[in-house]
């Protein structure tokens, strides 16, 4: 049973309450300097108790460290590159923070404090992003285990994300580009069927139906910290089939010489075609930069490699192709996906409409 109980300090008479919580153990909370704000407070615990949602005031005592080991274990499925940028970002700028702090202690001022001062010191939207996911989800498991009653995430607004321009480049600049690289063939294979980068380096010799011209995408190479590569499952895990046109099919023969299991792409030493051993320096000037760096710069173009993706969606555009026949190239979930990222390529449609619109209205009148 509850009971409240006086006592005598040197700041004067005190009260006590001591309570049972749900799981039947006694504690109490002191220091209330009128009777009234104590049974206030039991009241209010008691009226927690039967509605379920009694906090406990000393688990929200437990450390934000203490509660990183469980968020990282609950992220175990994703891919390898997503749970290394989940512990680079609690590493580098969530532990530092907030690791030795209790999760009761932090105030929802403090945790927008820590946004504004990534932002000042120019960190990207991506590297913030990450961080606060994190933390955001350390809080959930805070909260869903009534470690503290409300997440101080709440109020938190991340920059907006701006829009990088696209380049699309011409039939033209894509021979110039590969015909000043190392490796034409995966120039073209980025440019002409919209393949992500470790799409095509995940593709085998076995996935070339060379009857029906067509790539069957079913893995994907991932870098992971610069230091070792994954082969997994595609970026929305469904495999997709996309064409081939007929001069890249030619240029693919000699390649589909060699066994099924082996790699379409490989490096002049036979390793995979990495993304960043290939072409992580074209964003520096050092004497050691990628092979895509050289050959762009030889080609005279300015470009990142994936351009040549939007270049594919460009390109097929400009030859037909509808918004249905584009996504599913480029492997959307949807053609408002696409819509949304390319609608600047279908601009011209706008016209057509018009321009039949007045035809059907001259030929109706």
């Amino acid at each position: 049973m509850a009971t409240i109980t006086p006592y005598e300090t040197r700041a004067g008479r005190r009260y006590r309450v001591r309570y049972r919580k749900p799981d039947g153990k006694q504690t109490d909370k002191r220091g209330f300097t009128t009777k009234r704000d104590a049974q206030m407070f039991l009241n209010s615990v008691e009226v927690d108790k039967s509605q379920g949602t009694y906090i406990d005031p000393t688990a929200g005592r437990t450390r934000v460290r203490d509660l990183w080991p469980i968020y990282e274990a609950g992220v175990h499925g994703l891919k390898p590159t997503t749970l290394y940028s989940k512990e680079i970002a609690w590493r580098l700028r969530v532990q530092p923070a907030f690791g030795e702090r209790e999760v009761s202690s932090i105030r929802p001022s403090e945790v927008m404090t820590w946004v504004s001062g990534m932002i000042g010191e120019g960190s990207s939207r991506e590297t913030i992003a990450a961080a606060t996911t994190v933390l955001r989800g350390i809080f959930d498991i805070a909260v869903a285990d009534r470690l503290v009653p409300a997440s101080p995430m709440g109020a938190v607004r991340l920059p907006k994300k701006r829009r990088k321009r696209k380049v699309y480049l011409t039939h033209q600049d894509v021979k110039r580009l590969a015909e000043a690289s190392k490796y034409p063939e995966f120039v073209y294979t980025l440019a002409y069927c919209g393949l992500r980068w470790g799409e095509a380096a995940g593709l085998k010799v076995g996935d070339v139906d060379v009857k029906r011209r067509r790539l069957h995408l079913r893995d994907n190479v991932t870098e992971v910290g610069g230091k070792s590569w994954q082969e997994g499952t595609l970026k929305n895990h469904e495999a997709r089939s996309v064409a081939i046109p007929p001069f890249l099919m030619t240029m693919y023969r000699p390649m589909l010489l060699r066994p099924e299991g082996d790699r379409m792409f490989v490096t002049e030493t036979g390793n995979v075609m990495l993304n960043s051993r290939s072409t992580k320096s074209w964003k520096s000037q050092n004497k050691s930069e990628g092979w895509f760096t050289r050959a762009k710069k030889a080609a005279g173009l300015e470009i990142t490699p994936h351009d040549l993706r939007h270049t594919a969606a460009s390109l097929s555009v400009s030859s037909g192709a509808n918004v249905k026949v584009v996504q599913r190239m480029l492997g959307h979930k949807s053609a408002g996906m696409t819509l949304d990222t390319y609608a600047e390529l279908w601009d011209d449609d706008l016209d057509t409409v018009a321009t039949s619109l007045d035809r059907a209205r001259s030929e109706a009148i």
